[in-house]
């Protein structure tokens, strides 16, 4: 791994490109930059998921500061190209994780809105963040090698914040998509 960060404010990037973990520099709009954000502004919005309470789920707590450090194992993996440390284990986890869960829950009949209760609503933005991710990482995969283990976890953890969305609304009832919703009369006429 490359040096950890001992002054916030280097001014090395100033001029529009960042170090990556071997010592290279690239643009900072390069694809593996940002890759690297997404996973980093998915990380964030966990620990805001974490912070708003997922303690009505048994593990969530466990299992999404366990993602936290996954996230950073990803993110590491990207910042030092060739590089491998995310294992498979890890999406398998995920995977365990994602079965007990759903088996909980009832059986979906249509789409449903994100929202809920403020735990659940952020759990949907932790997800299409997640998602952004994912497209990030197949973009930069379609350039340069990527770990398989990180396509299948973003994927997977995406899947397994829905359901967790789904278990923290558990008592709020899930507002179904209407396909027809535009049809519907306006209620302010």
């Amino acid at each position: 791994m490359g040096k950890r960060l001992t002054a916030i404010a280097t001014r090395t990037g100033d001029a529009g490109s960042t170090g990556l973990g071997d010592g290279t520099r690239v643009a900072k709009d390069d694809l593996r930059v940002a890759a690297m954000g997404d996973i980093d502004e998915l990380n964030s919005s966990l620990g805001l998921l974490l912070a708003t309470g997922v303690h009505p789920v048994d593990g969530a707590d466990a299992l999404l500061r366990a993602v936290q450090q996954d996230l950073f194992d990803l993110g590491g993996e990207l910042s030092i190209p060739g590089y491998s440390l995310l294992k498979a284990e890890r999406v398998l986890a995920l995977d365990q994780a994602l079965a007990d869960w759903n088996a909980t829950l009832p059986r979906l009949q249509e789409f449903i809105m994100p929202g809920g209760s403020l735990p659940g609503a952020q759990a949907h933005v932790c997800r299409t963040v997640a998602r952004r991710a994912e497209r990030a990482v197949v973009a930069l995969a379609a350039r340069e090698a990527v770990g398989a283990a990180c396509l299948q976890y973003l994927n997977r953890l995406s899947d397994l914040l829905f359901v967790l969305a789904r278990m923290l609304n558990r008592g709020v009832a899930e507002q179904q998509w209407r396909h027809d919703a535009g049809d519907a009369p306006d209620p302010e006429r």
